[in-house]
């Protein structure tokens, strides 16, 4: 039989204590923060019970969040934020990285060179879609390209992306090298304005005022579904892709709940996640058979075909240089007062 000394006594009730304070340290709930609206409203319930869900304004105050282990923001917000701002990933969230597409990994690595730390899950993605009410003469123009918006009905009928950056990428694609004719094309794109604003500007179109607005797929999908007067056209050329990301502050203190990631990889998650207009960047071959469940007119605004997914772009920060270029350019083509 063991016996026990006053120290071992001592000893057994400090770890004992310890214990108790760890207990109540690892009770602590997770904190998830997020842009309203930015996540599957079935996977966010189904957030673990140590984890719990914040909504705040918008993705600057997400950024500025204290306390919390995981945030949600798209690419644009996060590499701006820089990849300092984040914890490497731990090992445990590799595996699903894995089954991505490869085409996710320098969004991962928030675009840092091969073999940085991975410091985001992009779980789902996005492109810009032209979507329309009452305009079925402009659905069979998608050979046009982003072109089809100086068509001259929509003068003073269009709503543009509040983002100079998005509209600019639209006319001149991914390719990187400017087009002589892009100053024209985008003088000639401002005169068609009625406003930039494709987050609240959806008001314009759904009260008449505007006739098309340019909208990431996952908004415009899901307004598809319940209004039978729009109608949406994804433009050969590709557009910026939307990246939707989560990432770890290096503040952050609890372990990644992998389980709930894992969640929308499969069903019956996946297909909660795109009938609300979300698609996992998952390789085509296991998205096609969940796509295929959805309504026929979605199916390509979804997953659009390989061709044009090449065609895609992901949006790096610019320097300094270049900013100064993008808003010459920008203020170059700015309407002239008559």
């Amino acid at each position: 039989m063991a016996t026990f000394t006053r120290r071992r006594l001592l000893s057994l009730s400090a770890g004992g204590a310890l214990a108790l304070l760890g207990g109540c340290a690892s009770g602590r709930r997770g904190s998830l923060v997020h842009s309203p609206g930015s996540l599957p409203g079935s996977w966010l319930s189904a957030l673990p019970k140590d984890w719990q869900g914040r909504a705040v304004a918008g993705p600057r105050q997400v950024l500025e969040a204290s306390s919390a282990d995981l945030i949600q923001l798209n690419d644009g917000w996060a590499t701006t934020a820089g990849a300092s701002t984040f914890a490497p990933l731990g090992a445990e969230i590799l595996p699903l990285l894995r089954q991505l597409d490869p085409f996710t990994a320098p969004i991962s690595r928030l675009l840092a060179p091969a073999g940085h730390p991975v410091r985001a899950f992009p779980w789902a993605f996005g492109t810009w879609l032209l979507l329309v009410r009452e305009r079925p003469d402009l659905l069979e123009r998608a050979s046009e390209g982003w072109s089809v918006l100086l068509d001259p009905s929509l003068k003073g009928k269009l709503v543009l992306p509040s983002s100079p950056r998005v509209v600019i990428s639209l006319l001149a694609g991914g390719g990187g090298q400017q087009a002589p004719t892009l100053p024209d094309q985008l003088r000639r794109l401002r005169r068609q304005a009625l406003a930039y604003d494709d987050r609240d500007g959806l008001n314009l179109l759904l009260n008449g005022d505007a006739e098309a607005i340019v909208l990431p797929s996952q908004r415009a999908l899901a307004l598809l579904r319940r209004d039978p007067r729009l109608q949406a056209l994804q433009p050969n050329g590709g557009t910026p892709l939307i990246w939707n990301l989560l990432l770890c502050p290096n503040s952050a203190s609890m372990p990644l709940p992998v389980t709930w990631f894992a969640r929308i990889l499969q069903e019956p998650g996946l297909s909660q996640a795109l009938n609300d207009g979300w698609v996992p960047p998952l390789p085509r071959a296991r998205l096609e058979g969940a796509v295929a469940r959805q309504p026929a007119a979605l199916r390509g605004l979804l997953l659009p075909d390989q061709e044009l997914l090449l065609q895609c772009h992901t949006l790096a920060p610019l320097n300094a240089a270049e900013r100064a270029s993008a808003q010459a350019l920008w203020d170059g083509a700015a309407p002239v007062s008559p």
